[in-house]
C-alpha cells in the first residue's frame, strides 16, 4: 500500500491562501442563510451593514416565520389558514403538504384527549384522501393507532406524539412556502459544509494534512501521528 503524502501546516495554509474569494459571494452566502432560516431582523441589519440585498421582500420572512411558529406550536388550523392567506396555490398543488397538515391537526386533537372529534374529524378531512393515496392511507392507519391505546405515548407509533414532528410539519411547510417564492428551500451554508467533510474524507485516504475537525471554530489541527 502506497504511502500517504504529508502536507506540512505552512504548505497547506499557503495553499489555502491562494484560494481567493471574494467578499461579495460570502455576503450573498450569509444573507442567503438568513433569509432562508427566517432571521429577518438580522437579515435586515446585515443588508444595512454590508449593502448585500436579500432575493426576497423581507416583509415575507415574517409571514413564513407565523407560518411555521403555528405548526411548532401546534395551532395547525391558524397554519393552514396562513398559508392560504400567503398564497392559496401552496396547498392547492402540494396534496402531501396539506395531508401532513390535517394529519398534524388530528395529532394535536388526541394530544388534547378530544377522541371523539379526533375520530369525526379523521372521517370527515382524512379518511377521503387516505382513499385516494395508498401512502396518506399507511400514514393515516399509523396515526389513527394511537387512540387504541389508553396512554397514545406508549403506542409503537407514539413518536408522533414528539415535538419533532411537529417540527418535521414545520419544515415542510417553510420548504413549500420558499418553493411558491422562488427561492432555494435550503440554506446554501450546510450544503458547503457537508461537502467540506466530504471532501476531508477523500483527501484522508491519500495525504495527512492540517484539517478541520471543528466546523464551529473552523481551527486546521495538526494530524495526529
Amino acid at each position: 500500500m502506497a504511502s500517504k503524502k504529508v502536507i506540512t501546516r505552512e504548505e497547506w495554509e499557503k495553499k489555502l491562501n491562494d484560494v481567493k474569494i471574494r467578499k461579495d459571494d460570502m455576503n450573498k452566502l450569509v444573507m442567503n442563510f438568513l433569509v432562508t432560516e427566517g432571521y429577518v431582523e438580522a437579515a435586515e441589519k446585515f443588508r444595512m451593514e454590508s449593502g448585500t440585498e436579500p432575493d426576497i421582500d423581507l416583509a415575507t420572512i415574517t409571514d413564513r416565520m407565523a407560518v411555521k411558529k403555528a405548526v411548532q406550536c401546534g395551532n395547525v388550523k391558524d397554519a393552514i389558514e396562513k398559508v392560504n392567506d400567503l398564497n392559496p396555490e401552496i396547498l392547492d398543488t402540494n396534496p402531501q403538504l396539506f395531508f401532513h397538515l390535517q394529519q398534524q391537526r388530528f395529532i394535536e386533537l388526541i394530544r388534547d384527549g378530544k377522541v371523539e372529534e379526533a375520530l369525526e374529524f379523521a372521517q370527515e378531512e382524512l379518511a377521503p384522501r387516505g382513499e385516494e393515496n395508498q401512502a396518506f392511507l399507511e400514514e393515516l392507519e399509523k396515526t389513527v393507532a394511537l387512540l387504541a391505546f389508553e396512554d397514545a405515548s406508549s403506542c409503537p407509533f407514539g413518536e408522533l406524539l414528539h415535538i419533532s414532528q411537529r417540527l418535521k410539519t414545520a419544515s415542510e411547510v417553510n420548504a413549500a412556502i420558499l418553493t411558491s417564492q422562488s427561492h432555494e428551500k435550503d440554506p446554501k451554508l450546510p450544503s458547503l459544509l457537508k461537502m467540506l467533510i466530504w471532501v476531508q474524507n477523500q483527501l484522508d485516504e491519500k495525504a495527512t494534512y492540517p484539517r478541520i475537525n471543528d466546523l464551529s471554530t473552523a481551527v486546521l489541527e495538526d494530524p495526529t501521528v
